[in-house]
């Protein structure tokens, strides 16, 4: 890789990507209600935090960056295993930045969307 600080940054996306869908969208609703109920019901704490993870887009995206090192071994500072602990830390880092953002962006989109209905019903009322 040319730069690790420039890959870092390219590589928090698709940790982002498939750790916000896993746990947010509406592709895996079902999945995710059955995960949830599981973490609420099952009997002993490991099975309970086991399926807790694909419902928390946080703690997801820690597999899903292992994962991605795995496959890209991408190392930084280090190409030993330390280099693997930077990166995977990092990486969740930088992951939950982005969705952060995405989450901020995605509010104030359904929040102008909700703000335009009300005035276009508001004027219907009156037109």
């Amino acid at each position: 890789m040319d730069s690790p600080f420039y890959w870092i940054f390219i590589l928090a996306i698709p940790v982002a990507c498939i750790a916000w869908t896993v746990t947010k969208e509406e592709v895996f609703r079902e999945a995710r209600e059955f995960c949830v109920s599981r973490s609420k019901g099952c009997k002993t704490l490991a099975q309970r935090k086991f399926f807790y993870l694909f419902t928390c887009e946080y703690c997801f995206s820690h597999y899903v960056t292992i994962l991605m090192l795995i496959i890209t071994k991408y190392t930084l500072l280090y190409p030993d295993w330390r280099g693997y602990l930077i990166a995977g830390f990092s990486l969740v880092w930088i992951a939950n930045v982005y969705m952060s953002l995405y989450n901020l962006i995605r509010i104030d989109l359904k929040k102008g969307k909700i703000i335009a209905e009300k005035e276009q019903q508001e004027l219907d009322a009156k037109g």
